[in-house]
């Protein structure tokens, strides 16, 4: 071997040798329980809460929080008042603790096979208007037969923040990605919808050729929904030379539905998300070019492996590809 080949191999080796006693160091150094304890501390913000919660003394307790003050080199909690309060530094770790600490549970939780028949558990599931009444009915028959105990609670979604899925007040949300939501949030869609036109059956649009002046020229609800028009319309109907002449403008599609049930007013509205809603009504493509959208389920990652969570979120997938096929 030449010398220079010998040279680069020993030179190598040694790396390596440093690595790995570096790696060893590191880990035989490391008190993995800190991370729990960590974990409670940031989550109740209190040394006495989080030591009865971790059955430790408040001595205890406060040695630990000495003892990862000095390994994360950041006070982390601090006195404010009669209370103490977290750091921007533990305000960054919050989160990340949480999920290291869930992730390691799962990895040494022994696997267990669900029993829905067993199961007995409350849902929250955040969604827009017009959901619970198209798949709600389906949803809820379906998961009383499958788990008879487990309880569906739906709330109204009125904007897109996503932190009652951080902070676990929601276990489900659906709706249309938006800008604001967490990156961490895991998305699965559930169908692709398109924005019908919906008016009375007597109105004048139910007979003939719905033509984009027609459709422009009667009177309109719009729904104005978190602050924002509904622009795609508004564009699509401009590049034409057109607009709407709204008469009536609503915060939601279940109330631009029943104005348009009673009234001669129209109704633009997502047309699989409020299928029963427009029952007994004139529903018609719009006679303007707008792209779709795709209705998705969101959760936090947190719940990925939660063998009921799974089931829920499968068993709206089914459902709702089901009533919007």
């Amino acid at each position: 071997m030449a010398e220079g080949a010998r040279n680069a191999m020993h030179s190598c080796t040694q790396r390596h040798v440093r690595v790995a006693s570096w790696y060893t160091g590191a880990m035989t150094g490391l008190d993995l329980n800190l991370l729990a304890t960590l974990d409670v501390l940031l989550s109740e913000g209190s040394v006495a809460k989080a030591a009865r919660r971790l059955q430790l003394s408040a001595s205890a307790m406060s040695r630990a929080l000495a003892r990862l003050r000095k390994v994360t080199g950041d006070p982390l909690l601090v006195r404010a008042g009669r209370g103490l309060v977290p750091t921007p530094r533990a305000l960054e770790l919050r989160e990340r603790v949480h999920q290291v600490v869930e992730d390691a549970g799962a990895v040494l939780r022994p696997a267990i096979r669900l029993d829905l028949a067993a199961t007995a558990r409350d849902f929250t599931l955040r969604t827009s208007e017009g959901f619970v009444e198209t798949f709600g009915p389906a949803l809820i028959s379906r998961a009383a037969r499958e788990a008879p105990d487990v309880r569906l609670c739906f709330l109204p979604k009125p904007d897109k923040d996503s932190t009652p899925l951080r902070d676990g007040t929601v276990d489900l949300e659906t709706g249309v990605i938006g800008k604001v939501m967490g990156p961490e949030i895991r998305a699965l869609g559930l169908f692709v919808d398109r924005h019908v036109g919906v008016v009375c059956s007597n109105h004048p649009l139910a007979g003939g050729t719905i033509t984009a002046d027609r459709y422009a020229a009667g009177p309109h609800v719009r729904v104005l929904r978190r602050g924002l028009e509904d622009g795609a319309i508004y564009e699509a109907l401009r590049a034409l030379g057109l607009q709407r002449d709204v008469r009536a403008t609503v915060g939601g599609f279940a109330s631009a539905v029943a104005l348009a049930r009673n009234t001669l007013l129209v109704a633009t509205v997502p047309e699989k998300h409020t299928r029963a809603l427009c029952e007994g009504l004139f529903v018609f493509p719009l006679p303007v070019p707008l792209p779709g959208f795709t209705v998705s389920l969101f959760w936090h990652p947190r719940l990925d492996a939660d063998p009921a969570h799974r089931w829920l979120r499968s068993l709206v997938r089914e459902v709702c590809g089901e009533a919007a096929s």
